[in-house]
């Protein structure tokens, strides 16, 4: 049991990790529009995700394919995981690395905010406190900017959307990504033919490292969310949600001590007030989840104690 809890640390942490190096990756293809990445991105995850399921013995969902409103709802979040990937493209080509980082520390506080709306889930006092510290965050991002964060709220919007719509489908992650990748890919395979035909994209007509770069979209794409999904199999929910956290500090340090993006004091304030929130956010979380825990041993401890009046 032990071993199996090690390996399910070891595959969490490395897809978050990956996820919080990312940028790294992206950086790298500066030069490339950000339609014609994410093109790259969803044409190569076809053939990795293939691979990666016959490697795990995943079979091919055939049956979901039988189910008007599986594929309805797969449509959906395939347009909206394919506009996550093209924002998170874009900010990080266009130095705002930051905007990326804020956006996914807002999504699970904005997940909350959704499952309120939608899912008429309540709201304990610890999660009130931490969307109030987390809107105030954002109110105060959209007063010192003048305008409107839209790359961080359209992250933590899409993103937050997109795993809601996903609860509503049986589907594992790795069956879900190739059906959404599929969907779009008519469109992603036609854009990057276009592009070579006219001679107007990077692919084949810059270098070899940036073709390599580009093919190796699929496996940024897939592997981390292979391994997460080996990872969440093998630990515990809350765990899980700690290690979200990851991702979105290590691509902030990225952003500050890396690509030295500006940090000053109105973004501190910003990033404090939305760290706040997820600090109580996660008192709650852990508080809940220790009050389940004694009211299990409490009604265990009962049952052992009525058997033994018997």
């Amino acid at each position: 049991m032990q071993n199996i809890n090690r390996a399910g640390y070891i595959y969490g942490i490395l897809a978050f990790v990956i996820w919080g190096l990312a940028p790294i990756y992206f950086k790298a293809l500066e030069g490339v529009s950000a339609l014609e990445i994410l093109a790259h991105r969803v044409a190569w995850s076809v053939p990795v995700v293939l691979l990666i399921m016959w490697a795990i013995k995943r079979p091919f969902p055939k049956n979901i394919l039988q189910d008007k409103k599986t594929i309805s709802i797969l449509i959906i979040t395939s347009i909206l995981i394919s506009g996550n990937w093209l924002a998170f493209t874009w900010a990080v080509t266009n130095e705002r690395v930051l905007e990326t980082s804020l956006g996914y520390f807002i999504n699970p506080l904005f997940s909350v905010a959704l499952g309120i709306a939608f899912l008429k889930e309540k709201l304990t006092t610890w999660s009130k406190i931490a969307l109030i510290l987390a809107t105030l965050g954002v109110v105060y991002r959209i007063i010192s900017l003048g305008s409107l964060p839209w790359v961080s709220l359209w992250l933590a919007f899409s993103f937050g959307l997109y795993g809601l719509l996903r609860k509503q489908v049986n589907i594992g992650p790795l069956q879900g990504l190739l059906v959404e990748t599929l969907i779009v890919l008519p469109i992603t395979a036609g854009y990057i033919l276009y592009l070579w035909y006219t001679e107007t994209g990077a692919f084949l007509h810059t270098s070899v490292s940036i073709d390599w770069l580009l093919l190796a979209g699929g496996i940024i794409t897939t592997v981390p969310l292979a391994l997460f999904s080996a990872g969440a199999r093998l630990l515990p929910l809350n765990t899980i949600g700690f290690m979200q956290y990851l991702a979105p500090s290590l691509t902030f340090l990225l952003a500050v001590f890396v690509f030295k993006e500006h940090f000053n004091t109105d973004l501190l304030i910003t990033f404090a007030l939305i760290w706040a929130g997820l600090i109580v956010y996660t008192i709650g979380v852990v508080r809940q989840q220790n009050r389940k825990r004694l009211d299990r041993k409490a009604a265990a401890k009962l049952v052992e104690n009525e058997l033994k009046e018997k």
